[in-house]
Order: structure tokens, then C-alpha cells, then sequence
């Protein structure tokens, strides 16, 4: 049962695939669309009051949004741990001497494999920026006590579903080791462009 007995490529675009599969039900074979994704990496990076949070404007939505630091698992090769110290760095400007993970998050799977790991960085301190790019240009920064970023998402003024479920994980404390395995990290994307998927740890 669940098993894949056909699938076909409907689109291939920069940063997502769609396939069609074939699956095996209960009852009969459906058909099920499945948007492929890098899978992607965000930061809570905390001062010990604090929170840093970009407002970017979003495409999809037409509107700007608070978020956290973020971004794809699209670098061949490249941990997600990398892809959060790289994002750090690239949309704040800091470094952090402490890592730890707060959570993986499924962002949509009716629909999507699309899975985003979310770090906890402490210890920070400020590291050069590269020149920032399209959206990320009009990126503005600000730092929020955490407790206000909590309220922020109940009057919805928070609304990305990463920054919310990072920001009330970093809220409870309980972090895990920065290398623990990301099972939900999606691969098929990944080996589709780079033919073996490289090193997806």
C-alpha cells in the first residue's frame, strides 16, 4: 500500500519540480501531485533578550513579511547546519559560536516535501556581510524580545509558518544537538539537478 507505481515530471523550474505519481490506495491507484523542494534553513538567533527578524517582501503574497534569517538547501554538498551559518551571516551579518536545533518542520506535506530545519545561534557576534541581492536588498532588520515576538505572531503580525513555530520552539527551551539527523530533508529535487543528490547531510 503507498507504493509509487508510475510518476512523471509536470514542471521543472529554478527552484521547485512538480511530479505527478501514481500511488497504490486502499482501494484503487490516485494520482497525486507533489511540489519538489531543496528544503530550506532558519535561523532564531538570540542575544539572551532578543530575536533577529527580517521583514522581506514576499511575491507570492504581494506583501512584505517578518521572518526569520533563512534560506534553500540548493549548495551541492552543503549541510544544513552550513546553510543556517551561511544565511546568518548573509542576511544579518553575524556569526554565532553556538548552535543548537529547535525543530524540522513539514511546511505543507499535502502537498509538498518541502521540510525546513530550524537552528537556535547564540553567542553572537558581527562577521562581514556579502552585498545583498533582489529581495534581500530591501531587507530591514530588527532586533525583538523574544516574548514580543511571541505576541507578534498571536496578533497576527507574524504569520510565516517557519518564524512562528521557530519562535515559540526557541520559547520553550528545548534545543537538541546542532548535527542531529534531518530524516524529513527533501532529496529528490536535489538529485534530479545534481544526478546523485551529492552530500545531503
Amino acid at each position: 500500500m503507498y507504493e509509487v507505481t508510475e510518476s512523471s515530471l509536470l514542471l521543472d523550474a529554478s527552484i521547485v519540480a512538480v511530479r505527478r505519481d501514481a500511488v497504490t490506495m486502499p482501494r484503487r491507484i490516485a494520482h497525486r501531485d507533489v511540489v519538489e523542494h531543496f528544503g530550506s534553513a532558519a535561523v532564531v538567533a538570540h542575544d539572551g533578550e532578543r530575536i533577529a527578524l527580517i521583514r522581506q517582501y514576499r511575491h507570492a503574497l504581494g506583501r512584505r513579511l517578518w521572518e526569520l534569517p533563512a534560506g534553500l538547501l540548493d549548495v551541492p554538498g552543503e549541510s544544513a547546519l552550513d546553510a543556517a551559518r551561511r544565511e546568518l551571516r548573509e542576511e544579518t551579518g553575524l556569526q554565532a559560536r553556538t548552535w543548537g536545533m529547535l525543530l524540522d518542520l513539514a511546511t505543507s506535506p499535502g502537498m509538498s516535501d518541502e521540510a525546513t530545519r530550524i537552528y537556535l545561534a547564540t553567542d553572537l557576534s558581527p562577521v562581514e556581510r556579502p552585498e545583498p541581492e533582489d529581495e534581500e536588498a530591501d531587507m530591514e532588520l530588527a532586533w525583538v524580545p523574544l516574548d514580543e515576538a511571541k505576541r507578534m505572531v498571536l496578533r497576527g503580525e507574524i504569520v510565516n509558518s517557519i518564524a512562528v513555530a521557530g519562535i515559540f520552539a526557541a520559547a520553550e527551551g528545548a534545543v537538541r544537538p546542532a548535527e542531529s539527523p534531518f530524516d524529513l530533508r527533501p532529496r529528490a529535487l536535489a538529485r534530479r539537478r545534481d544526478g546523485a543528490g551529492g552530500n545531503l547531510a
